[in-house]
């Protein structure tokens, strides 16, 4: 049995290189995350490093994960015109427990219980280094957005950031 965290595991049957990182205590907000890592990293993680998955609702048991970079906003008009939806809602944290796996915080696109449909901002892939969850709150996995972009096969990727975000 691996002490891995799911997400690590998923990366390791896809052959994609990473770094786990441990925060040292329970993280509260997004430049905390990227500060603990950077000092760990003896370089420079970004708040716009911080890839967050964030799930949406598009219809009563279909689900979509948007990807972007931790110091953006989602534009609800874009995420709908993609989509081809006049309505949708952010999932609950009961919601994203159940397609995901795994609670907020801690949210990744990789090994999920279902196929999920995956959308990434194009500032996922603006630095070279980024991170994103584990499926474990307080670990992170850390890898190059390159192999981030590989391993995401299948993934829609556009511009879903508001604008001014």
């Amino acid at each position: 049995m691996s002490n891995l965290p799911p997400v690590a595991l998923a990366l390791d049957r896809l052959n994609c290189p990473y770094r786990l990182f441990t925060h040292p205590g329970p993280v509260h907000s997004l430049e905390q995350a990227a500060r603990e890592r950077a000092s760990a990293l003896a370089r420079d993680h970004r708040p716009d490093q911080v890839i967050r998955s964030i799930v949406f609702r598009v219809a009563k048991e279909t689900f979509v994960m948007v990807l972007i970079a931790g110091d953006r906003q989602v534009s609800w008009p874009k995420l709908r015109r993609h989509l081809g939806q006049s309505r949708l809602t952010l999932a609950t944290e009961d919601e994203v427990r159940r397609v995901t796996g795994y609670e907020r915080g801690a949210v990744a696109p990789f090994g999920l219980p279902q196929p999920m449909r995956i959308l990434a901002d194009e500032s996922v892939f603006v630095h070279d280094e980024v991170s994103l969850g584990s499926g474990v709150r307080g670990t992170a996995i850390i890898l190059n957005s390159a192999d981030l972009r590989r391993a995401l096969s299948g993934v829609e990727i556009g511009d879903f950031q508001a604008e001014g975000a």
